[in-house]
């Protein structure tokens, strides 16, 4: 088997679990964005998943994505791991979303990045679940002001919310605790509406809670 039909096989029953994980959330599938989440892995297997008709790629580290996004500029790119201020720039001339802002200084950086490229990047912002602040992810008490900055940056678009399920709880009461943190959010910006959540072990949980785009690596890649 060549790694395209191997990708392809994957790709098939990926979508199976997606569409059965919608049916039984009572959404229909459009309503989810599936990331195929290509780190580590070459150029190769993003052409050959954009054959196969994905449209959305992640990359979680800078040096990785760059050059795979100056080769396929006509996908829609991602970055979804976190970020150092000093690769804001470089990320906001690709990157149409980035799913992990959790300060302010990197809201300031991915702001004037965006404005250098003449580009508008949607920004998800990072919610730790967990409450530790040691961690990725803004603390609760930390959204509001992390919010105000983002919709008031030019060249950004507060797009909505990001989490990871902490490990040791449950997925499906981590991403019920993400979709509260989301409606709030929204009631103060009704543009926020998108909520990333959800991976290759977890994605019928966000799904259930509301996910909108789930990022996907292992289960479709290997």
């Amino acid at each position: 088997m060549t790694r395209a039909d191997e990708l392809a096989s994957a790709l098939v029953a990926l979508e199976q679990r997606l569409c059965l994980a919608c049916a039984q959330a009572g959404r229909d599938r459009d309503e989810v964005v599936l990331i195929a989440v290509t780190k580590t892995h070459p150029i190769s297997d993003v052409e050959a998943l954009a054959a196969l008709g994905v449209r959305d790629v992640g990359e979680n580290r800078d040096q990785e994505a760059a050059p795979k996004a100056l080769a396929r500029p006509d996908l829609r790119w991602h970055f979804v791991g976190a970020l150092q201020s000093n690769k804001a720039a470089s990320v906001a001339s690709y990157a149409s979303v980035v799913h992990s802002v959790d300060r302010a200084s990197l809201v300031r950086a991915l702001a004037a990045g965006a404005v250098r490229a003449g580009r508008r990047v949607d920004v998800l912002l990072q919610v730790s679940l967990d409450g530790d602040s040691a961690r990725a992810g803004a603390v609760a008490a930390d959204l509001p002001a992390l919010a105000e900055a983002t919709a008031g940056a030019d060249g950004l678009r507060l797009a909505g919310v990001m989490a990871v399920a902490p490990l040791g709880v449950e997925p499906a009461r981590a991403f019920a605790q993400l979709a509260e943190v989301a409606a709030r959010l929204r009631s103060d910006y009704p543009q926020a509406r998108e909520i990333s959540a959800g991976m290759s072990g977890d994605l019928e949980d966000a799904i259930a809670a509301g996910a909108t785009y789930v990022r996907v690596g292992t289960a479709l890649l290997g």
